[in-house]
């Protein structure tokens, strides 16, 4: 496929983006295995069931859950968490067609900026967490270095993908 205008790039950075970003929350479970972020016991409301019901939801809703192999599974979290990660990697694969520079470190950057921002900014401004001097140290490492890794792989997702779709190099390979 031949991207001749900027409207077919953003149409493959968007279809490139929603695969990455599933891959991206898949990444994050992972990683949360070894490195779970939370205490036991801040996890029994988890950040995105904290968010939903400050938004208006109830606990039962935000706390609604599905059994697989017997395993209870939190569906509300996990549509947020999915959520995040495809917006997040839908936007980062978009900008990266047309601002090379997001792509600092292969992606790991802007993992770290959207930490940054929501980590040590907005969700403890909005009281979903508490303030950064306030969080153990396990849970900045986990949450640092999870979303560097997850957004890394968003970058080897999105070169990939982008380069099988279009069969061209990206913006700033153009340049050289």
């Amino acid at each position: 496929m031949q991207l001749r205008t900027t409207r077919d790039k953003i149409l493959v950075a968007l279809l490139v983006g929603i695969i990455a970003g599933v891959v991206c929350a898949l990444a994050k479970f992972g990683w949360e295995i070894p490195f779970p972020p939370r205490t036991p016991l801040r996890d029994l409301t988890n950040t995105p069931q904290q968010l939903l019901q400050q938004m208006g939801m109830s606990f039962d809703m935000s706390h609604l859950s599905y059994l697989y192999n017997g395993n209870p599974r939190p569906i509300m979290s996990f549509i947020m968490h999915f959520g995040f990660s495809i917006t997040f990697a839908v936007i980062y694969c978009v900008v990266a067609e047309v601002w090379p520079k997001i792509k600092l470190w292969q992606g790991a950057l802007y993992g770290l900026v959207l930490h940054v921002v929501f980590h040590v900014f907005l969700l403890p401004l909005m009281g979903i967490v508490p303030a950064p001097w306030d969080q153990p140290f396990a849970e900045h490492f986990s949450e640092i270095f999870g979303h560097m890794f997850c957004f890394w792989l968003v970058e080897i997702v999105r070169r990939d993908l982008r380069n099988r779709i279009t069969h061209a190099p990206d913006v700033d390979e153009v340049a050289r």
